[in-house]
C-alpha cells in the first residue's frame, strides 16, 4: 500500500472501528457511534483499569497482581482477585455487551496469567496521532505535501493533555509527557515547512506550541523567523525578548546560539 493510501486509510479508520476512544483533552468512548455515558461502566475502577490497559497497549503483558501495585495501592491480599475480577467484568461488558457466556474477550487478552489490551479493532486518537507523526517523518524527504497532510492530521487530534482526569496517577504520567512532546516537535516540525509559504499559519502553530510548554525554544525561534517573513521586524524582537525572559525565569539561562544568531540577523536587516 502506498504512504498516499496509508493516510487516507488512517483518515477514514475511525468510522471503520466498533470502539473508538478519544483520550486527548478528555477521555471519552463510544460504542457503534453512540457515546457511552460513566455509568455505563458501573465503577471509576473499571475505568481506570481500562486506561491503565490503554496507557500499557505497547507494552508486555502484566499479572494481575503487578497491575493492583500500580492501581490499587490499599487492595492487597484476597481482595486483588476479587476487585480485578470484577473491575475486568466491567470494562467487558462495556466493550461486548453482547458477548456470548463463555466465549473468550476480544479486547482484553489474557495469555496466561497475564492480561493486555488489544487495540487492534479499536480506533484509539493516542494510537492515529502516533501514526500520522509516522507517515509524517517517513514523507518529509519524499512527498512534503504528504508530509505537511499527516503532521496537520496528528495535531487535529491532538486536543489537550493524555487522560486529564488521571493527571496524578504515576503510570499515566511518563505516557502524558511522551505524547506532549511528540505533540511539540509535530507543530514545530509543521511551523518550519511552512515560514516560507505561509508565515502566518507557521506563527499560529508556534504559538500553540508555547501555550502547552512556553519554554520551548525552537517554537519561538521559528516565529522570530515567520514575523520576520512577514516584514514585521518589532515583534520579532518582541519574541526574542519573551523568549529571553522566560528562559531565565524557568531555567537560569540565555537563548541558545542558533536564537541569538537570528536575533541580530533581524536587527542588522
Amino acid at each position: 500500500m502506498s504512504p498516499t493510501d496509508q493516510f487516507t486509510d488512517l483518515l477514514n479508520s475511525r468510522k471503520t472501528k466498533v470502539i473508538q476512544v478519544d483520550t486527548f483533552g478528555q477521555f471519552q468512548m463510544r460504542r457503534d457511534n453512540v457515546l457511552l455515558k460513566e455509568k455505563e461502566w458501573g465503577r471509576d475502577k473499571s475505568i481506570q483499569l481500562f486506561q491503565f490497559f490503554l496507557t500499557s497497549r505497547n507494552r508486555r503483558a502484566l499479572h494481575k497482581e503487578q497491575i493492583a501495585d500500580r492501581l490499587w495501592e490499599d487492595i492487597a491480599g484476597k481482595s486483588i482477585d476479587q476487585t480485578f475480577k470484577v473491575t475486568l467484568h466491567g470494562i467487558n461488558k462495556v466493550l461486548e455487551p453482547n458477548r456470548e457466556r463463555r466465549s473468550d474477550p476480544k479486547y482484553v487478552i489474557r495469555q496466561g496469567i497475564t492480561y493486555q489490551l488489544s487495540i487492534a479493532d479499536m480506533w484509539v486518537d493516542a494510537d492515529v496521532f502516533e501514526q500520522f507523526i509516522r507517515i509524517g517523518n517517513e514523507q518529509i524527504n519524499q512527498d512534503e505535501q504528504l508530509a505537511r497532510q499527516a503532521y496537520s492530521s496528528a495535531i487535529e487530534l491532538y486536543k489537550g493533555v493524555y487522560l486529564p482526569n488521571r493527571m496524578y496517577e504515576d503510570w499515566s504520567s511518563a505516557e502524558r509527557e511522551r505524547l506532549q512532546l511528540l505533540a511539540l516537535g509535530t507543530m514545530v516540525t509543521l511551523a518550519e515547512l511552512l515560514v516560507e509559504e505561509n508565515p502566518m499559519e507557521s506563527i499560529r502553530l508556534s504559538q500553540q506550541a508555547l501555550q502547552i510548554d512556553n519554554t520551548w525554544e525552537d517554537a519561538y525561534r521559528i516565529q522570530m523567523n515567520a514575523y520576520f517573513k512577514k516584514g514585521n521586524r518589532p515583534m520579532a524582537i518582541k519574541t526574542f525578548k519573551l523568549c529571553e525572559k522566560i528562559l531565565d525565569a524557568e531555567f537560569g539561562i540565555t537563548p541558545l546560539p542558533e536564537t541569538k544568531q537570528l536575533m541580530q540577523l533581524i536587527q542588522s536587516a
